[in-house]
């Protein structure tokens, strides 16, 4: 069965060796000088060759739509993120070039320059192939919901290709209030993936619901990973507290906006109960499969998609079917 997988990541140590030391410090990831504590994991992001091709192979994955991780544009003024989003982008349109297919791209955009970032995703799409952009938390300590994005909002829309929000650090003031002060690295891990990163990126959803940025653009479909960062479960009581404050800012329920503009993937979150609940609440059509590679491994993931208690039909929409839909891929 063909396996699609559209949270993996990729970096470029040459462009992030542009961004400097101490700004890379402040937006809390470690000193580029700092001694790795996960070697393994920053070779498999450098490596777009035989050994990531071998696991996908060992795993039965067919396909990864690739996106750069972070520390990436934003950390950077904007004329100088224009120019690292343009030179990220090409590098990995000549990758996915000479393997078209066994990867496919999502655009980086320089979010801190806006209008230049829909030119990008522009160019990105049409003239690079890529099908759609991933974001990485907040730019600025700001949502997309804030208005100096709309036009990153419109030109998705119109091109017809998907936002991913994947999570992001915390900005430092939020680091030191929520997450600070616990011994050892458990504030890193708090912020991050134990918790801030989820909730964030459901934070995220949520203000483009409330703000009504979603209502304007109704077309517009985004994707958020490991099985909806929380919110399928919260999604009864979203449409409970808000339902009193929100009919005339919004043309539709919380929970239905959710509904018809968020896809989730399973990246990186291989509890079965948890599937069952996300199946049940937002349907076979809008859950895709991810690894989240290589930050989680593609064997624990592809056991997983096995495991799941689903028709073959959902299966394969699960595994590649849905996100051929969505992101228009090439399937032969």
């Amino acid at each position: 069965m063909r396996v699609v997988a559209l949270e993996e990541h990729y970096s470029v140590p040459s462009l992030v060796a542009k961004i400097p030391a101490d700004v890379v410090v402040a937006r809390g990831y470690p000193h580029p000088d700092a001694p790795s504590v996960r070697p393994q994991i920053e070779a498999n992001l450098v490596d777009l060759g035989e050994a990531r091709l071998r696991s996908m192979d060992e795993a039965g994955i067919t396909l990864q739509v690739l996106s750069t991780s972070g520390p990436g544009a934003d950390l950077l003024p904007a004329a100088d993120g224009i120019a690292w989003a343009r030179d990220v982008n090409d590098f990995l349109a000549a990758q996915v070039a000479a393997k078209p297919d066994r990867y496919a791209g999502f655009a980086h955009l320089p979010l801190t320059a806006p209008e230049a970032a829909a030119d990008e995703l522009e160019r990105c799409v049409t003239k690079l192939g890529f099908h759609g952009t991933m974001v990485n938390g907040t730019t600025d300590g700001l949502f997309l919901d804030d208005p100096r994005f709309e036009p990153v909002l419109a030109r998705a829309e119109a091109l017809d290709v998907p936002i991913y929000i994947h999570p992001g650090i915390p900005p430092k003031a939020v680091r030191d209030s929520y997450y600070s002060a616990l011994n050892g690295p458990v504030s890193a891990v708090f912020a991050r993936a134990g918790w801030g990163w989820h909730a964030e990126t459901a934070v995220h959803i949520l203000r483009l619901v409330l703000s009504g940025a979603l209502d304007r653009h109704p077309k517009l479909q985004i994707v958020i990973g490991h099985q909806g960062e929380g919110l399928p479960a919260m999604l009864d009581r979203f449409h409970e507290v808000f339902a009193g404050a929100t009919p005339s800012l919004l043309k539709r329920s919380v929970r239905q906006t959710i509904l018809d503009q968020i896809h989730i993937t399973t990246s990186g979150f291989y509890n079965v109960p948890s599937f069952v609940m996300l199946l049940q609440i937002f349907g076979a059509d809008r859950i895709m499969f991810s690894v989240d590679y290589p930050y989680s491994s593609n064997a624990t993931a592809a056991a997983f998609l096995k495991s799941l208690p689903v028709s073959p039909g959902d299966k394969a929409k699960i595994a590649h079917g849905n996100a051929d839909k969505l992101l228009k891929l090439r399937t032969s």
